[in-house]
């Protein structure tokens, strides 16, 4: 009997990062010492006061359904801390809370996009957001960024493409190559934006893991109309598993977002959303403490890196670095894991701008790192590089 399968999710890869991940775990659980740089979480527990609450709250039986669009004390507390961290206002209405970033970003996708729209997203860029786009029937088109200019959008390309373009997705500071951006910059993509009636998909899950000031898209009152701008929990607080998220945006934008919540997901979990809003009254020496520790780890590698002559742009934020390597990403990778047991993301899987790069993730203790890149350099002295 022939199956008939879904085209549309036919076409859809699986993602690379996800897949080298589990491979790096599956190695580890056969009694293999792997380093694996592959991972795009923290290596930090969990603050316990946000543990503590999660059982508090489930013996005070926050168990049920939450109202789709998230409890409002915890809408009101991530308006407080975007008041506290970037001077911005924003009313509780212009929150959705979501089961992890990943969701509000598919479902500002799915609120946004008709089929055939247009939507144009910087490359080297983060593996799921070309698959959301082909999911809503959207049509994706790379915009050029500059590697040399700390693989920063490629403003005349940019200008080039936005005639006839829907919606741009940007994420800073950046996965994979933790570029991020300045004001002056920022306003210059905007203004584009708006001369081109663009929506901004700005996805800053990173804004707290940085190595310099962070200016939220919020900032520009002019396009906050047509803003959606994504965070989470995941890496600021170390909740990867706990899979909780938001969005803000307009009040209609997020009506239409909260409709595809509704008919597929529901709602965030009850008890989690409840321990977050400990996590943001009470974690903020956690989140100081993890970007100490990452830029400590981000000073070492890149002097190691340095060292052994391997070229890479230096992060401005995020937990990963992408040096460049006079060879395939795909090919490297797979001999670093299977010979040298060390798991990398290939820079292809990035997508435009990303061949013969690896990303390296510094979710791992110093001493790891060290093993790591001499692993790294034993590989490519073995290949004669």
């Amino acid at each position: 009997m022939k199956i008939l399968l879904s085209k549309r999710v036919l076409n859809i890869p699986k993602s690379s990062t996800l897949q080298i991940t589990a491979k790096a775990k599956e190695l580890k659980r056969m009694g293999f010492d792997v380093i694996n740089f592959a991972a795009g979480e923290p290596d930090f527990k969990t603050p316990k006061e946000v543990i503590n609450e999660i059982n508090r709250a489930i013996e005070e039986g926050y168990i049920y359904y939450a109202p789709s669009k998230g409890y409002k004390e915890l809408r009101e507390e991530i308006c407080k801390k975007y008041k506290e961290l970037y001077n911005v206002d924003i009313n509780p209405e212009e929150v959705i809370i979501t089961p992890g970033a990943k969701q509000a970003i598919f479902e500002a996708i799915s609120s946004i996009i008709n089929p055939g729209d247009k939507v144009l997203i910087p490359s080297p860029c983060w593996v799921s957001y070309e698959p959301m786009v082909k999911l809503c029937d959207g049509r994706v088109e790379f915009v050029r960024t500059i590697e040399e200019e700390g693989f920063k959008i490629d403003i005349e390309d940019l200008r080039k493409k936005a005639n006839g373009a829907k919606l741009l997705i940007i994420n800073y500071p950046n996965n994979p190559t933790g570029s991020s951006y300045g004001y002056d910059e920022l306003k210059e993509i905007v203004d584009i934006c708006l001369e081109n009636n663009l929506y901004i998909l700005s996805d800053e899950i990173y804004d707290r893991i940085t190595f310099e000031k962070h200016v939220t898209m919020l900032s520009f009152k002019d396009i906050r109309d047509r803003l959606i701008v994504v965070n989470g929990f995941s890496k600021t607080y170390s909740m990867t598993g706990f899979r909780l998220g938001y969005a803000i945006a307009n009040e209609k934008i997020i009506d239409e977002m909260s409709k595809v919540q509704e008919h597929t997901v529901s709602c965030a979990t009850s008890f989690i959303q409840i321990a977050a809003i400990t996590a943001l009254r009470k974690c903020e020496y956690f989140v100081r403490m993890m970007n100490y520790e990452y830029k400590r780890r981000m000073d070492y590698i890149s002097r190691r890196l340095s060292e052994i002559g391997i070229s890479f742009v230096k992060p401005k934020g995020t937990f990963y670095i992408f040096p460049k390597f006079n060879y395939n990403g795909f090919k490297l990778a797979n001999i670093l894991i299977e010979k040298y047991h060390v798991a990398t993301i290939p820079g292809e899987a990035f997508g435009i701008g990303g061949e013969n790069h690896l990303r390296l993730s510094i979710t791992l203790p110093i001493e790891k790192i060290e093993e790591g890149i001499q692993r790294i350099e034993k590989c490519l002295k073995e290949m004669n590089y």
